[in-house]
């Protein structure tokens, strides 16, 4: 497919990263259009162009953060150990939607890391190519991140009906990594995990009690979860060849999930609407 076809198509995309990563939407189309111009003088075959174009995006903005915010020692980088943006990447379009909160606390680093990650579950070692370090430090940069943010989740869940956002995307993102330890800040200490007849059918559980047992459930798992309306709510669905087989219905108070209804009953399967970012503004 011509490279111009192709990058229009993911355009959104990587406006909706950009524009995340520096919360300035002019500042964002600037960073999109030097990723045009870089690919279009780029003299290199390129074998994924979606994830090439992405990689240049968050270097882009990881430089324009730095020119505007000085570095820690510890987020020192060496830019010219970056490999081939086109090596070993692997990305998923649309997974979560990231935490809303405040990122002018955290460093680029931890901003470009936080927001890639947990945003748009871009996995550890691609986040380390681009930020030219390893995926172990790129877990801790996460890491870190979601610590200072972490006291906002819950102040903002009180009367924010957004926030339940935040919480769902943060624990499928903990899911999915294996982040045990975040798993626990995100339950509450009576969590209960309950499925319906048809969502037991499935080979979901009946029931597990207690924060400790539902984190351990969950963690390493949810990989094919996508996030959800369940009649209007946040929520969560497990996904089998396009079609939703079972939903998650979370039910979330004080910032932290009390409850998670596994259900699969055909009629309410029926719906569950796919949401993303920008239904989030409307």
């Amino acid at each position: 497919m011509d490279q111009t076809v192709v990058f229009e198509q993911e355009r959104p995309r990587l406006l909706r990263i950009a524009g995340r990563i520096l919360r300035d939407h002019a500042e964002a189309e600037d960073i999109v259009q030097q990723a045009w111009l870089r690919l279009h003088s780029a003299d290199t075959e390129i074998d994924n162009l979606p994830a090439w174009l992405t990689t240049v995006t968050a270097r882009l903005c990881l430089d324009r953060l730095r020119m505007a915010k000085p570095l820690l020692e510890q987020d020192l980088v060496v830019a010219s150990s970056h490999p081939d943006p086109a090596e070993d990447v692997e990305l998923a379009d649309t997974v979560g939607i990231a935490l809303h909160v405040v990122l002018e606390r955290l460093t680029p680093n931890e901003r470009v890391a936080f927001v890639l990650h947990d945003s748009f579950s871009i996995d550890f070692p691609t986040v380390a190519a681009i930020l030219g370090t390893t995926p172990a430090a790129a877990r801790k940069l996460a890491s870190r991140a979601r610590a200072k943010v972490i006291p906002d989740v819950a102040g903002h869940t009180r009367g924010n009906a957004r926030a339940d956002w935040e919480v769902v995307d943060a624990f499928l993102a903990a899911a999915r990594e294996g982040d045990f330890e975040r798993l626990l800040t995100l339950l509450a200490p009576d969590a209960v995990a309950a499925g319906d007849e048809a969502a037991k059918a499935e080979g979901t559980p009946a029931l597990i009690e207690g924060r400790w047992a539902v984190a351990t459930m969950f963690n390493g798992a949810a990989k094919a979860a996508l996030p959800v309306f369940i009649d209007g709510k946040p929520g969560a669905a497990w996904f089998h060849r396009g079609a939703a087989r079972v939903a998650f219905d979370f039910t979330i108070a004080e910032g932290v999930v009390q409850r998670i209804d596994f259900r699969a009953a055909p009629d309410m399967l029926d719906r569950i609407a796919r949401r993303d970012e920008d239904q989030l503004r409307n």
